[in-house]
């Protein structure tokens, strides 16, 4: 158990994973926090990181500050997605070497796995197969960091560890429709044509594709037990086990929205990878499961964004 007093670095305080991450230390008590905003500390700048590290030396260090975002923009900037998140979790996982930390949790996500992997996807399959174009630069980083920290345990002996997430959904989402995920970008869509009083809305592609969503607060609760009790190499997925059509997640968001029109689908648009699902058995075997049910979870959100103006 990470001492009460404990000094905590969140990177990334601010983003959805972040200040779930935060939410949930204050939950259970934690206070001593050490907190830097993306315009306080660039993180792809070495020296400044350096620097934030050599004064402030924290003791734990939660490394989920990324550059992130949905198909259009992982494919369209990809130089600035391979080379931020390379920089970011490169600077972040030396410094947290160099300075003594005690232990550090790298956070990934489900995109680097196998376009064609096996489904479920179990944590062996890494690196087993060519990955889904779109997002490649993005996996590519996180792979990386992910053989990063598996490497400075090797050779000096660091307990940095690797959790990859599923889908995730929450407060603090990014609901910018050119760069977000698609839960949020059709919790907008819906909250939008509903306002405005529209016959329909447009889903991009099939409908087909399965995708599995993890509300944050949950994936915060298994971080917090995967700081405490694990200390291999290797990486633990972290999911619900289910998945959902893309098809079906429009008709729920649709009923808790209350939007009266129809369902579109643009089939001219790309479906992205046909299904990802987590195999979360090693994380279950640990003892955890998640406990937000989806229609619950998007209804909190729901509850939460409803007025906003965008």
């Amino acid at each position: 158990m990470i001492n009460k007093s404990a000094k905590i670095y969140i990177a990334g305080h601010r983003g959805m994973v972040g200040s779930a991450i935060l939410r949930a230390l204050q939950a259970q008590g934690y206070s001593n926090f050490v907190l830097r905003t993306s315009s306080e500390l660039d993180l792809r700048n070495q020296k400044n990181v350096s620097d934030f590290f050599s004064k402030e030396k924290p003791e734990y260090v939660f490394l989920a500050a990324a550059k992130v975002g949905g198909i259009v923009a992982n494919n369209t900037y990809r130089a600035d997605f391979l080379y931020e998140n390379l920089m970011i979790q490169s600077n972040v996982i030396h410094q947290a070497y160099l300075n003594g930390v005690h232990k550090l949790l790298f956070l990934g996500s489900s995109c680097i796995y196998p376009k064609m992997a096996p489904q479920p996807l179990k944590e062996e399959y890494l690196l087993t197969g060519l990955l889904e174009p779109t997002n490649e630069p993005y996996a590519i980083a996180k792979i990386a960091g992910i053989k990063m920290c598996d490497a400075y345990r090797s050779q000096y002996g660091c307990n940095f560890i690797s959790v990859m997430p599923t889908n995730l959904y929450g407060p603090n989402d990014n609901y910018d429709l050119s760069n977000s995920h698609v839960l949020p970008a059709l919790l907008r869509k819906f909250i939008i044509a509903k306002r405005e009083g529209a016959d329909s809305v447009t889903i991009w592609g099939t409908g087909s594709p399965l995708r599995e969503f993890l509300h944050a607060d949950d994936l915060a609760e298994a971080c917090l037990l995967l700081m405490d009790v694990y200390n291999e190499s290797g990486l633990v997925n972290i999911g619900v086990g289910e998945d959902i059509s893309i098809l079906d997640l429009a008709k729920l968001v649709k009923k808790i929205v209350g939007f009266e029109g129809e369902i579109q689908l643009d089939t001219s648009k790309p479906d992205g990878t046909p299904r990802k699902l987590m195999d979360v058995s090693k994380l279950n075997g640990l003892g955890w499961k998640a406990s937000t049910s989806l229609e619950e979870g998007i209804k909190m959100v729901y509850e939460e964004i409803k007025d906003k103006i965008w």
